[in-house]
């Protein structure tokens, strides 16, 4: 017995290391992951079976979609956010890392995939295990690999939709305090952030403020002005950008050659501008597009994608017929508008698509115009015509014929028929263009008010008509209130009352006087003209008849509505039962002996 060695000792060289216990944890928390070549026991009997009963690979891998294929997974891959990722790259390579960062912008731009990629450059070791912080993280290394799949167990990624109370920011808070377990850093990545309550922001601040020099907090947002201030002032703030509609479509063209998918340029034209600046939905749409592609005619047994079949997917009105509904518009063609509408209706192009179309097209008209360059079109046929009709209307008939789309579109949205409501919009903006340019109309009046015209001949007392010698050249009743409100009041009444012009130019007035005037007003007509205009008048009094004064057409009117009101037949009716009737002025009140009472 004593040369035996002791059962306790027999198993000391065979306990297992510590990166082996590491290892066998994630494995029960998080399930089997590929793991470095160790090391492997002689096979059992039972995996000496034949290889074709094995279980397939990429077989049996279910699809995934483009978005969660193709998601960045380092910064070069990562488009349109050029500034942020010099940043973070200088912040790197001279040790200046904010313990908390939040990223914020609209829907599909690299939010959570941003975090994700500070999370691995934080904890990349390099292919050697060697290596620290890196804005290049090598991908192969254990903590970018368990990163990528979402196993790490030092990147607790949280959805704040889900998790929005204190009860969930008391765990963060608690696990703060253990440093991490295999990785440089504990980074948290709070999606959605701005969906915590006010009391969960607030439980957070304390430790957001002076967090563990090994945590590290991720924030994502798409409403960043829900968020507290206190939290905003915690956070380094990244404000993702709209990815430009060009940078789209080549990476979307890049995609399908990986793909093995061949794409018309203006089918990719029209996914990009339909995402709108998001990665995400362009690619989700890139998605359907290929799935709604044409086997048949692709090359190389390729799909093909074509702008026809993205067109009807998006429910898009044809280019070639948006122009045509145009130049029906700009050529006021109603038939024709009127047919190309229920042509696009009935092809399946809602109204409210054949209005954004119109209104793409006018702003084009208009950024053409202001840059004074060729107009950035998917066909030559389109940047003709764009060029033509910038060079056709007005800047001001282009604004106005953008208000009123714009005022169609709204109409289209919120009617009952978008039909009909988008037919009667583009009818009024076809009848618009007769008229005239409101700049120009008020040019024009400016025009008649300094030049003058010709005065009508106003009725006289007698019913008939008092001949104008030559019209007034300017307007002499605004003379007259201009006088008025100088303060002249007593020459102002004059002028109204006795005046009755001859001829009127600038600095020049004819009249003659209306009988009953003992004075001569020449001189103080001279001075408060020259008081209100600041200029030398030549004021006379001329030989024959002039225009009626402004109280004579004042008068003139007065009896002429008058007389017809007396020979209206209900009211000569009602003065021939009541021949003791008298006309009473609503303004004025009653004169006389009588008892009048409003009571009666």
């Amino acid at each position: 017995m004593s040369g035996e060695t002791p059962p306790w000792d027999e198993g000391e060289e065979e306990q297992p290391s510590a990166a082996e216990l590491e290892a066998a944890g994630q494995s029960a928390m998080f399930g089997d992951a590929p793991q470095p070549p160790v090391p492997a026991p002689t096979p059992a009997p039972v995996s000496e079976q034949p290889q074709m009963d094995a279980p397939p690979t990429d077989a049996a891998q279910p699809y995934r979609v483009l978005a969660r294929k193709y998601r960045p997974q380092t910064f070069s891959e990562l488009i349109g956010q050029d500034a942020m990722v010099t940043t973070l790259a200088h912040a790197i390579q001279r040790d200046r890392l904010a313990h908390a960062f939040l990223m914020t912008g609209v829907r599909g731009v690299g939010k959570t995939s941003t975090a994700r990629l500070i999370a691995k450059a934080l904890n990349c070791v390099g292919p050697d295990g060697q290596g620290g912080p890196t804005i290049d993280p090598c991908g192969v290394c254990e903590p970018c690999r368990a990163i990528a799949e979402g196993r790490h167990i030092d990147v607790i990624e949280m959805d704040a939709a889900s998790h929005t109370g204190v009860d969930d920011v008391r765990e963060i808070i608690e696990a703060v305090r253990y440093s991490a377990v295999s990785a440089r850093y504990k980074i948290y990545i709070i999606d959605e952030v701005h969906m915590l309550s006010r009391n969960a922001f607030n439980a957070l601040l304390k430790t957001l403020e002076e967090p563990p020099a090994h945590v590290k907090f991720l924030f994502a947002t798409t409403e960043v002005d829900k968020l507290p201030v206190t939290v905003l002032s915690r956070t380094q703030r990244f404000d993702l950008r709209r990815i430009p509609t060009p940078m789209l479509k080549e990476h979307f063209a890049g995609i399908c050659r990986k793909e093995r998918v061949d794409a018309q340029d203006e089918a990719l034209a029209m996914v990009a501008a339909a995402a709108e600046g998001s990665v995400r939905d362009g690619l989700s749409i890139l998605d359907q597009a290929i799935a709604h592609a044409d086997l048949e005619t692709g090359s190389d047994e390729k799909a093909l994608v074509t702008a026809d079949r993205v067109r009807d997917m998006l429910g898009l009105a044809d280019k070639s017929a948006q122009r045509r509904l145009f130049d029906a518009l700009l050529n006021g063609d109603p038939q024709a508008m009127l047919a190309d509408v229920d042509r696009q209706y009935s092809l399946g192009v809602e109204p409210l698509a054949l209005l954004r179309g119109m209104m793409e097209l006018t702003h084009r008209i208009a950024i053409t115009q202001v840059s004074n360059s060729p107009s950035e079109s998917v066909t030559e046929e389109e940047r003709q015509a764009v060029e033509e009709w910038a060079g056709r209307l007005s800047a001001g008939q282009v604004h106005r014929l953008w208000q009123l789309l714009l005022k169609g579109h709204d109409e289209v949205r919120s009617a009952p028929d978008p039909l009909v409501a988008a037919q009667m919009a583009l009818l009024r903006v076809l009848h618009a263009a007769d008229m005239p340019d409101p700049g120009r109309l008020a040019k024009q009046l400016q025009d008649i008010a300094a030049n003058g015209v010709a005065s009508a001949p106003a009725a006289t007392g007698e019913g008939g008509a008092a001949p104008v010698a030559q019209g007034p050249r300017m307007d002499w009743r605004e003379l007259c209130d201009r006088v008025d409100q100088a303060g002249r009041l007593l020459v102002a009444s004059t002028m109204r009352d006795w005046i009755r012009v001859i001829e009127l130019a600038p600095g020049r007035l004819i009249f003659s006087l209306r009988p009953g005037l003992a004075e001569d007003p020449v001189s103080g007509i001279r001075d408060a003209l020259y008081e209100v205009t600041g200029q030398r008048w030549q004021v006379e009094r001329g030989e024959g008849e002039g225009a009626p004064s402004l109280r004579e057409q004042e008068d003139a009117a007065r009896q002429a509505e008058a007389d017809r009101i007396r020979k209206s037949p209900l009211v000569e009716a009602a003065l021939a039962a009541f021949p003791g009737a008298e006309f009473v002025e609503e303004d004025e009140a009653p004169r006389g002996d009588r008892n009048w009472s409003r009571r009666a």
